[in-house]
């Protein structure tokens, strides 16, 4: 009997040990993820005007993988040098307009 549960204990201290280095690698996850959360934040100041910031803001509450997007372009556009002066929310509005404009509109007709 103590040769089962010598086992017993070596395989609890295995399965322990998994469960501390999974949760250590998914906070390391998540601080990467925040991290990068941060960097974006602070592009995001740097390339758009407070009035720019706050509709992308309202924007995500309905929208939140278009404003990803945008939000990538502009950072892109920004390290290749295209951005001059910071994007105000009437530039803003322009580059939304455009990005709405590519999607297809479907219209059904009933006879």
């Amino acid at each position: 009997m103590s040769d089962i549960e010598e086992l017993r204990r070596k395989r609890m201290q295995e399965l322990q040990q998994q469960a501390a280095a999974q949760q250590t690698a998914s906070q390391e996850q998540e601080q990467a993820r925040q991290q990068l959360e941060a960097q974006k934040r602070q592009a995001m100041m740097q390339i758009l005007t407070p009035e720019a910031r706050g509709r992308l803001a309202n924007l995500r509450l309905t929208k939140p993988e278009m404003v990803d997007q945008i939000e990538l372009q502009l950072i892109q556009l920004a390290q290749m040098g295209r951005v001059k002066s910071k994007i105000t929310d009437d530039q803003l509005k322009q580059l939304l307009q455009n990005l709405v404009g590519q999607k297809r509109e479907i219209n059904i007709t009933r006879r």
